[in-house]
């Protein structure tokens, strides 16, 4: 059952608060997959996939004979929910776009700014039990709107070698270049190293269990990453209005993903927080994942009573959530007060489901209170910046002596005199 606390009584461990570290058990078993990889390439990942998947692979690609098999597989309700949820991301994350720009207000020097797309991406997505598209949706139309020039997706096979056509129509539809069949860390070394088969790529990208997380921290600096993800979270603010059916079914929700996951609400009503934790208990029972489910709320699910929705944003200011959910009267007089959340869901009509699959904003979201520093994967993950600058005869002259003086008080010479070096007169 949720255990219902009262705020003015938490102890600072009592709020969430997570450790998104690896074991060391399972930091070693990731150096000893990576060092496998590195050096033995497309047989440690046939071998990884035997023993984690349960399957001997002759090939680790997809094919697309198997990509033909999976269009006429997919239903065609299904495929038209591909095409408009791929839509509304691709709407969204059109607006993400930044432009260049140049600086010639100085006489004689011209600087600017300009983007480029970064080369190649990996994209990881789950299997639990099956690939998850929406995933595939989330990581690879951003990508492709930035400009990058390959993205590959990489997931674990069932245990029958095959990918679900579910999955394989969104990677085509928004347009992967290749799926692979490989998973866990070993995916993530492949990736970062690069195989016979699987290309080496300059991002990895997308979410994963404590093995694919903490592969990723451990190849940061070879290629860049995402993030490091941790359990789904989510945090429901709700006033004495709220439906305690719906707040409930939101919670489970997130609950349902893994036994680690967080669900959290946050209300001023001891009437709701009693109401939800009853309408919890019964949703329970005839959810099909209610052993995750119910060890996630029994672990990490709360209730946290306040005497105001001012002292209600504290707390998720403090939590910095990876959901959040506003369900009250007015969310839009709330949305400034929200300094910390991954992605926020405003009034009583807008569950978290729709940003997980369908809407547009992202579903990549900062977790383990990481939202206090970091932002939702967007089309900024998939792109860098270049400065530039140039300086005439003239306008080098009139600062050279100032750059020398700025160098000698560094105590580096040598860059005085790259500086003087060029002066004239």
């Amino acid at each position: 059952m949720m255990k219902i606390l009262e705020f003015d009584s938490l102890s600072p461990e009592e709020f969430l608060c997570r450790d998104i570290r690896g074991a060391e058990d399972v930091s070693q078993a990731v150096d000893t997959i990576i060092r496998e990889v590195r050096t033995r390439g497309d047989a440690a990942l046939l071998e990884y996939t035997e023993r984690f998947n349960g399957v001997k692979l002759a090939d680790l690609r997809v094919s697309a004979e198997e990509f033909a098999a999976a269009r006429k597989a997919v239903d065609p309700y299904f495929m038209e929910t591909l095409r408009e949820a791929a839509e509304n991301i691709r709407r969204f994350h059109e607006r993400q776009r930044h432009n260049d720009f140049i600086l010639t207000d100085r006489a004689g020097v011209i600087m600017g700014q300009r983007w480029t797309p970064i080369e190649k991406v990996g994209v990881c997505v789950p299997r639990s039990p099956e690939a998850f598209p929406s995933t595939i949706l989330m990581n690879v139309i951003p990508a492709r709107i930035a400009g990058v020039g390959e993205i590959v997706v990489v997931t674990p096979p069932g245990e029958d070698g095959t990918v679900s056509p579910e999955a394989l129509m969104a990677a085509e539809l928004a347009e992967a270049a290749e799926v692979f069949k490989i998973g866990g860390a070993q995916a993530v070394a492949a990736l970062a190293y690069g195989t016979g088969t699987v290309p080496r790529v300059d991002k990895i990208v997308g979410p994963g269990g404590i093995f694919v997380a903490t592969a990723k921290r451990k190849v940061f600096g070879q290629v860049d990453i995402d993030m490091i993800a941790g359990p789904s979270e989510i945090l429901v603010l709700a006033d004495g209005k709220t439906n305690p059916m719906w707040a409930a079914a939101d919670l489970l929700s997130q609950a349902e993903h893994d036994v680690l996951a967080s669900a959290v609400l946050v209300t001023d009503s001891r009437r709701v927080a009693e109401s939800v934790q009853a309408e919890v208990e019964r949703q329970l029972e005839n959810l099909p994942r209610k052993e995750i489910a119910r060890q996630s709320i029994e672990d990490n699910g709360k209730i946290i009573v306040t005497d105001s929705l001012d002292k209600a944003v504290e707390v998720v200011n403090r939590i910095a959530p990876e959901h959040l959910e506003l369900c009250v009267d007015d969310p839009f007089a709330l949305l400034p007060q929200i300094r910390n959340a991954g992605s926020v869901f405003l009034g009583r009509s807008t569950p978290e489901a729709l940003g997980d699959y369908f809407a547009g904003p992202n579903h990549t979201l900062p977790t383990s209170g990481t939202a206090r520093f970091s932002s939702p994967l967007g089309v900024d993950d998939f792109m860098k910046r270049s400065s530039f600058l140039c300086y005439d005869q003239a306008a080098l002259n009139a600062c050279a002596d100032r750059v020398a003086d700025f160098a000698w008080r560094e105590g580096l010479e040598g860059h005085a005199r790259s500086a003087l070096s060029r002066k004239e007169g």
